[in-house]
């Protein structure tokens, strides 16, 4: 078990998939749908395993559907585990602005939100989210060490991470994120301003989270690699 592993909050997996250059989306923001049949047997395998799976508004934006377990043996495995036939699905979002209309909101998963005191009055007296989580830092944005001690709290033990690369680059600074999942597809998008795993201000190489190999796997034109994170302890 690594070091900044925390007995009051989830082990977080990032499960993505993305380009041999390093991208998870193109320029546009436009949904990731480059996967294979395997890639998305891959995912929904990841997240049948978790308690509950986080995403940012920017990805529901994106998709404005998320993943849902499906394939008859993993229902059937999460019900021999005492499990709800759907992990939690979590919309992180500060501002809470998220269009009520999106499809999400009609699959039959858990719907729940992580935002602070403005958001959460925003959808006082809308219908949407089972659940709404309240971890302000009083600016306005999310206070992570709160919201991982309440998901702690409320039974996720296992949290699946499904971006986008801001999402992530924030819990890697917060030594939030315990392993990666990523999947290498078989073309090159390109663009400045196309997504990667991790957006957002970046590390000195000196102190930048490392990663040990666990795993590989390939299939057809496709690399599985899994990762487990191992953060820089700065010396005073």
């Amino acid at each position: 078990m690594n070091s900044q592993l925390l007995i009051n909050r989830p082990h977080t997996t990032v499960i993505l998939a993305m380009s041999a250059d390093g991208k998870i989306s193109d320029e546009w923001r436009s949904p990731a749908r480059f996967g294979s049949e395997q890639d998305k047997l891959h995912l929904e395998q990841q997240v049948a395993q978790m308690d509950g799976v986080l995403f940012g508004a920017g990805t529901l934006n994106a998709y404005q559907t998320t993943i849902r377990i499906t394939d008859p043996e993993l229902l059937e495995t999460r019900k021999q585990q005492g499990k709800p036939p759907q992990p939690v699905q979590i919309v992180v979002s500060s501002s809470g602005e998220i269009n009520p209309n999106f499809r999400f909101f009609q699959q039959p998963v858990p719907h729940w939100l992580l935002t602070t005191t403005r958001g959460q009055e925003l959808w006082h007296k809308t219908a949407g989210f089972e659940k709404i989580i309240m971890a302000d830092d009083n600016f306005n944005q999310i206070n992570w060490s709160l919201a991982f001690e309440q998901f702690q709290e409320l039974g996720l033990k296992r949290l699946g991470i499904l971006g986008g690369g801001q999402l992530i680059s924030t819990l890697l600074k917060q030594n939030l994120i315990d392993e990666f999942w990523l999947t290498i597809c078989p073309l090159i998008l390109a663009g400045k301003k196309s997504p990667t795993p991790a957006d957002g201000d970046g590390f000195l190489s000196s102190v930048a989270p490392r990663l040990q190999l666990l795993e590989v796997k390939t299939v057809g034109q496709e690399v599985f690699l899994h990762y487990q994170v191992s953060y820089t302890i700065l010396q005073e």
